[in-house]
């Protein structure tokens, strides 16, 4: 629930005028928004948040009316923005609603309102957001290649359909096809928000699920594999086939929670961290396999468990994204080396952890809170197919009897 205050700043100077400001807080995060009006201390009432006029005479009286008048209009206005998006189903941030109480909105093109909406992202801090939104634009670009900006009201099923048949003359998957289309449609659905469009539904006849895809899990003989294939003189391999095993150990911990890793999350044998995927702590024991690997790198300058973020000064978000396309690709050339039957990646580590649980009767509960899931069943979805392995024995079985 967003609340809003009206605040005093008295200046700094003695006898001079301080100014009013409104102080918006949501989600605990509080953020100012100026006014023009300046007062004297005795000329505001805190409690009751509006002027006192006792001490004033003539244009001075007319002047505070005026200010009464001015801060409730903003105050007003800025009611009118938060229940608009209170009334909608998805999220909406503090910046959110400073954004459209500060903008004019003159803009009316799609893109136009998507650069700006990525560049607020990035200055909020949501970069993982920002950079989803600015690959499902970079798609739509190569697409719609004409000069001009598409008017939001312009933004129609019509458009989605031809968007989506030409992802499918080059071969795109059914499920990238629906990762572009719902990032669009989260774009184009704070547009509406905003009241810079009427809601068109441009998405209504365009895929927008989740086919099921292949698992990525691989059994606990191929991890052995892995961990015992010998890498000399292949440093960065290495390095690589160390960040699958550390995920591995840390029960299929994601590689931008391994990044960002802090030393003091290590406390008394204990590894604590927050999924930033999902903002929940999760505890792990710490293991001898776990303290091998991070004795293996220096780290002493640095405050990060792992050798992952390096304190040069450089943007720490791109050093884990350049880290993250470093380590895949050379686990794919490691893949290579043993013959695996799926790309090896990062996230491999996270399947195969889960699978191998399985396999070893571990109760789906534990599963469940071993991976950080919210419910048993994500776990089960996230379990399903992952071993056809008995399946495909028992299937084996029944054709040799024919």
């Amino acid at each position: 629930m967003a609340t809003i205050k009206i605040k005093f700043r008295p200046s700094s100077q003695a006898g001079k005028e301080g100014c009013l400001y409104y102080q918006v807080i949501h989600n605990r995060i509080v953020r100012q928004i100026k006014t023009p009006y300046r007062l004297f201390p005795n000329e505001w009432d805190s409690e009751k948040m509006q002027t006192v006029s006792v001490y004033a005479s003539g244009e001075r009286c007319m002047y505070l009316s005026s200010v009464d008048r001015g801060i409730e209009n903003g105050l007003a206005k800025l009611k009118r923005i938060i229940a608009r998006f209170e009334g909608y189903a998805y999220p909406f941030s503090v910046y959110d609603i400073l954004e459209v109480y500060h903008s004019s909105w003159g803009m009316s093109g799609f893109f136009e309102f998507s650069d700006h909406l990525v560049k607020m992202l990035k200055d909020a801090g949501k970069i993982r957001t920002a950079e989803t939104y600015g690959t499902a634009l970079s798609s739509f670009r190569n697409f719609y290649t004409e000069h001009y900006d598409i008017p939001l009201a312009k933004m129609n099923s019509e458009l989605m359909m031809r968007y989506e048949q030409f992802l499918k003359a080059r071969g795109v998957t059914a499920n990238t096809i629906s990762f572009y289309m719902r990032n669009l449609r989260a774009i184009y659905n704070r547009a509406v928000a905003k009241e810079l469009t009427s809601q068109n539904f441009p998405f209504k006849y365009v895929y927008t699920g989740v086919c099921k895809t292949l698992k990525r899990g691989i059994p606990l003989r191929k991890v052995q594999e892995i961990k015992r294939l010998d890498l000399s003189g292949k440093k960065a391999m290495d390095y690589a086939r160390d960040m699958f095993l550390f995920s591995f150990y840390t029960r299929g911990m994601a590689f931008v929670d391994m990044a960002f890793l802090k030393k003091e999350d290590l406390q008394k044998g204990v590894l604590a961290y927050r999924r930033h995927k999902t903002g929940q702590q999760l505890f792990i024991r710490w293991e001898t396999p776990m303290q091998h690997i991070v004795d293996k790198y220096d780290t002493s300058e640095s405050p990060y468990l792992l050798p992952i973020i390096r304190p040069d000064g450089t943007d720490e978000w791109r050093q884990y994204k350049n880290a993250s396309h470093l380590v895949n690709r050379k686990l794919k050339q490691v893949g290579a080396l043993l013959d695996l039957s799926v790309t090896l990646t990062l996230y491999v580590a996270r399947h195969a952890w889960a699978s191998i649980a399985k396999s070893k009767n571990v109760a789906l509960s534990v599963i469940s809170e071993a991976m950080g899931h919210d419910s048993e069943n994500t776990t089960r979805i996230y379990l399903a197919s992952l071993d056809t392995s008995m399946i495909d024995r028992a299937n084996r079985m029944i054709l040799q009897s024919l």
